[in-house]
C-alpha cells in the first residue's frame, strides 16, 4: 500500500482541520488539506515582497509629508526599508528562503539551490507581489493607485552603482550563509542594504522586481520608466560578476545553497516523519 500523500517524499505534510464542538466519530476521518510546498514558497515570496514594496515607497511618501529634507528623507527610507527587510526574512525565510527578488533566485538556481520548475513562479510572485505593494502603498497615501513615476535615474556613475550594490548584495547573502551563520543573514542583508542606500549613487535597488514595481509610483522611490531597463541590465551584470566572485571565494557553496536565505525545510518540524540528525533536517 502505498503512503499517504502528505507522506510522500517531497509533498508538504498534511493539515487537518476539524470544526470546534465534540470530537469526529469514530471511523469518520477528518478533512485534510495537503497544500503544495511549490505554492507556499511562491505566496511566501508574493507576500514578503509585497510588504518589502510598501514599506519601500510608503516609507518615502511618508518621509517627504514629514520634512522637507533630502537627507532625512533618505535617512527615513532606509530606516524602514532594512527595518521591514530583517522582519520579513526572518518570518517568511523558513517557507521560501525570503528571496524576494529575481537575481537572489536565478544566483541560487545557478549554485544547485533550486531547481530549474520552481524559477520562473518565483518571477512571478515575486514582480506581482512587487506590484500590488505600490499599488497599496499609493492607495494607503491617497495617491492613485498606479501612476508613472517621473523620476529619471540614468548615467554611467549610477549605473555601476547599481552594478556595485547587486554584487555586495549577492556577496554578503552567499558569504553569510556559507560560513554556517545563515540565522545572522536577515540582519547582514539589512545592513548592507542600509549601507548601499548611502555609499551607491543609485540608491541600491539591486532588484529587478523591486525596480519595475517602483516605476508605478510618481514619489520620493519612484523610477521612470524609461529608466527601468538600463538598471535592470546592470542588475544582471552585477549578478553575474557576483557569482564568478563566489564560486572562487566559496567553491563549495552548492553545499549551503539550499539554506539561501535562511534554511527551509521541505517538512513540517512537527511531521513524525522527518528525520534528524546534528546538522538540521535530511532532505
Amino acid at each position: 500500500m502505498s503512503s499517504p500523500l502528505w507522506r510522500r517524499p517531497g509533498i508538504a505534510p498534511a493539515h487537518r482541520f476539524w470544526p470546534p464542538g465534540p470530537s469526529p466519530p469514530s471511523g469518520f476521518p477528518p478533512v485534510t488539506l495537503v497544500p503544495p510546498l511549490l505554492l507556499r514558497r511562491c505566496l511566501a515570496e508574493f507576500i514578503g515582497t509585497a510588504f518589502l514594496l510598501a514599506i519601500v515607497i510608503g516609507s518615502g511618501i511618508m518621509a517627504t509629508n514629514l520634512t522637507d529634507n533630502v537627507a532625512l528623507q533618505l535617512l527615513c527610507n532606509t530606516t524602514a526599508t532594512a527595518a521591514g527587510l530583517v522582519a520579513l526574512i526572518l518570518a517568511l525565510g523558513p517557507v521560501s528562503g525570503a528571496h524576494f527578488n529575481p537575481v537572489v533566485t536565478i544566483a541560487d538556481r545557478v549554485f544547485g539551490g533550486m531547481k530549474n520548475r520552481e524559477v520562473l513562479p518565483y518571477f512571478a510572485a515575486q514582480v506581482s507581489g512587487a506590484i500590488v505593494g505600490v499599488i497599496i502603498a499609493n492607495l494607503m497615501f491617497s495617491l492613485p493607485a498606479i501612476e508613472a513615476s517621473t523620476k529619471v535615474r540614468t548615467g554611467g556613475g549610477i549605473w555601476l552603482g547599481e552594478i556595485v550594490a547587486t554584487l555586495g548584495l549577492l556577496l554578503v547573502i552567499f558569504g553569510v550563509v556559507r560560513s554556517g551563520r545563515s540565522t545572522a543573514a536577515p540582519f547582514a542583508v539589512a545592513g548592507y542594504i542600509a549601507a548601499a542606500y548611502f555609499f551607491t549613487s543609485s540608491t541600491s535597488f539591486a532588484n529587478p522586481a523591486v525596480t519595475i514595481a517602483r516605476s508605478l509610483s510618481d514619489t520620493f522611490a519612484g523610477i521612470a520608466p524609461e529608466s527601468v531597463p538600463g538598471f535592470i541590465a546592470m542588475q544582471l551584470v552585477g549578478m553575474v560578476l557576483a557569482i564568478g566572485v563566489i564560486w572562487v571565494l566559496f567553491p563549495t557553496i552548492g553545499e549551503v545553497a539550499d539554506e539561501i536565505l535562511l534554511r527551509h525545510d521541505d517538512i513540517s518540524p512537527h511531521d513524525s516523519s522527518r528525520t534528524d540528525s546534528p546538522e538540521g533536517t535530511s532532505r
